[in-house]
Order: C-alpha cells, then structure tokens, then sequence
C-alpha cells in the first residue's frame, strides 16, 4: 500500500489535489473523529455493546487485505439507511460508528463506520478517505469511502453493493477528501482524458 498524498500517478477520479492540514472549516468531521477517540479509549465496552458488529470483524483479521475491504462493505451496508433529520432531528449530522451502529444513518456515516472498521483491521488513516462527491446521475451530494490499495483506488459506497474500482466508477465528481491526517480540495485535471 502506498500513502494516499504519494500516489500521484493515480489521483482520486483523475482530479487535481489541493491539499490541507487546516481542519477549521470540517467541524462535523472533528466532532466525528473525536467521537471515534472516545469509543475506542473504551473499547471493551464498545465491543460488549456492539458485538453483533465486531464479532464478523474481528474473524477477518487473519483474511487478506482485498478481503476485508469486501466484507467490511458487506457488513457495514447491512445497516439502514436512515437521514438525519430522522435520526438527530437536523439535516446534516455526522455520526461515529458508535452512533451509527446504535441508531443506522446517511451516507457519510457509512462511510466513517467502514473508515473505523478498516482501521481497527489495521489500515493505516492514510490510506483512506471519505469523500465528500456531487452524483452526477442524481444531481446530489453523497459520501464515499475510497481506499488507497496497491496501484488503485477502491471505493466502498453504501448506494453500489460491492466494492470497485474508482477508475470504473464515471457519475461521480469528489469535491472534497478527508481523513485524519489531512484532507484534499478536488478540481478536474484538465490533462486527464474524461471519457
């Protein structure tokens, strides 16, 4: 695996990077994170609470990689799809897995629940994003997780079944990437061919 910010041969569908270490404008994202920090400083707890969830996660820690990014999306695409003006009584609410495992949420949130599950697997938070993308086919925002894996990207999506490989993938533009570490501004690459 190669560090999602050294993969310059191969940018997130073909767009330029702006990148950023200010998380200032990311406050749901912060809330998120530090939210994340927490249940794991009580793991124990969080496993006792959410052992329908961990128990298929903890059995693929011995499985390749490919393998638990596959399953990783399986599981965590078994969760309802539930908006957040339902959930939290708000319309934009980005949940830990914790809360999304408590009470199911919107695309962001499965997409920082598969974040936190490859990372308890052992992925490093540089090899991931969330990726905030306008679907172009539905003319709406939604949110990804792409995955820094080899020589490519795999995106785990709660709206595709399976995972795939984001040079396949046509319908989405990323606005924005984000992980722990940092996170990217994207722009089309005027020298990248689009079709």
């Amino acid at each position: 695996m190669r560090k999602a910010h050294e993969t310059s041969n191969h940018l997130l569908f073909g767009t330029e990077e702006t990148q950023s270490e200010n998380f200032q404008p990311f406050e749901k994202w912060v809330g998120a994170v530090d939210k994340m920090s927490k249940e794991r400083q009580n793991l124990e707890q969080f496993k006792v609470r959410f052992k329908k969830w961990l128990e298929p996660l903890d059995a693929l820690r011995d499985k390749d990689k490919m393998t638990q990014i596959n399953e990783v999306n399986k599981l965590m695409n078994q969760a309802d799809y539930v908006q957040d003006q339902v959930n939290w009584g708000i319309s934009d609410y980005w949940a830990s897995p914790g809360e999304f495992l408590a009470k199911f949420g919107d695309c962001e949130d499965y997409a920082i629940a598969k974040y936190m599950a490859l990372k308890y697997l052992g992925f490093p938070a540089d090899h991931m994003r969330v990726v905030a993308v306008k679907d172009l086919n539905l003319k709406v925002g939604h949110a990804i997780l792409a995955v820094y894996f080899d020589d490519h990207i795999e995106i785990l999506d709660n709206q595709i079944k399976i995972v795939v490989d984001s040079r396949k993938i046509r319908h989405y533009e990323p606005v924005y990437s984000i992980n722990e570490k940092a996170w990217w501004r994207h722009r089309a690459n005027r020298s990248v061919p689009t079709g």
